[in-house]
């Protein structure tokens, strides 16, 4: 009765959101490097920090946790609305990787400071740089805190996980359409990416097993190959873009946008259960976890070179017709 109650909040206050956001016109207005084609309400992914409030305030979740996803969503809800400088949303980022490493008590092995910092803010932009189309951002978090909430089944982070996952579930019933209400905006992808990055680590540190960071493998190799295209091109990677295969595949390719962000989602589920079941059979060496990491990063250049070579026929076969 009491998750109910509390889906049932989330939706209403989503709801008034909107109002607040149709009010004051907070809107994404597409533009050439969009992927999509009308005005929808911005930042309808408020509900993920909420949510993580909401949770607090059930006694399930650390305050330090809920600090950090808080102080990123501000900054990146007051982004949304009036671009901020760089450096306000770096901090910003810092201030909660630092936050999330002495939650897990990690400021004993001070080794592990600057990497695991250097990891969480790759990780909060990689994550926001793929929120470009309809269903792709909640679809992915779903796979990963039904993987988390898997692993942690039983435990207090259950809750926490729950309730985030409700969260999903409310945003994902107005983003997962072919013309969506409202995008996640950084006040949600953002957020989010926190939120899973913080459990990505505690469950790395708890069961001393790196191989669980294939959990976030697709986002992770598409992010960086597509910077390494971006920098042998010599593009600014700190700039919007559509170079992404994701992009490639809704805008060049037109295939839809739920059909693209199903498959990133259920590629990423395929191989979390993959993960799982070798470390379930007691292979716990990286060997199996590297062989892994490598087969999907020939699969994913295969693909990616197969796409670009059609989008440049096309191109070439649009030009003859001119």
């Amino acid at each position: 009765m009491q998750y109910l109650s509390i889906i049932l909040l989330l939706f209403v206050l989503e709801l008034v959101y909107f109002k607040i956001a149709d009010r004051y016109n907070i809107i994404d207005k597409p533009n050439n490097r969009s992927s999509h084609t009308t005005i929808t309400l911005r930042g309808g992914g408020v509900i993920f920090p909420i949510a993580i409030l909401i949770a607090y305030f059930t006694g399930v979740v650390s305050i330090l946790l809920v600090i950090a996803v808080v102080l990123v969503a501000t900054i990146s809800f007051i982004d949304d609305i009036r671009p901020l400088p760089t450096l306000p949303r770096f901090l910003s980022h810092c201030i909660a990787a630092g936050l999330i490493l002495y939650d897990l008590n990690l400021f004993t092995t001070y080794l592990w400071h600057i990497p695991l910092v250097i990891m969480m803010i790759a990780w909060i932009n990689a994550f926001n740089f793929m929120d470009g189309i309809n269903g792709i951002t909640v679809l992915y978090a779903l796979v990963s805190i039904l993987t988390f909430g898997y692993l942690y089944y039983g435990q207090e982070s259950f809750s926490v996980l729950l309730i985030m996952g409700m969260s999903c579930l409310v945003f994902g019933f107005f983003n997962i359409r072919k013309k969506a209400k409202t995008f996640a905006g950084d006040v949600g992808s953002i957020s989010m990416a926190v939120f899973l990055g913080y459990f990505m680590i505690k469950i790395i540190f708890e069961r001393e097993q790196i191989g669980y960071l294939l959990f976030f493998s697709v986002y992770g190799i598409d992010a960086v190959v597509t910077i390494l295209y971006r920098l042998k091109n010599k593009e600014n990677i700190l700039q919007a873009h559509r170079s992404h295969l994701y992009q490639y595949l809704a805008n060049e390719l037109k295939w839809s946008h739920l059909v693209v962000a199903a498959v990133y989602a259920v590629l990423q589920l395929f191989i979390n259960v993959a993960v799982i079941v070798i470390l379930h059979n007691g292979y716990h060496s990286l060997l199996p976890f590297a062989i892994l990491l490598v087969v999907l990063i020939l699969l994913y250049w295969a693909i990616r070179i197969r796409v670009a070579k059609i989008i440049s026929l096309q191109k070439i076969r649009g030009e003859s017709f001119r």
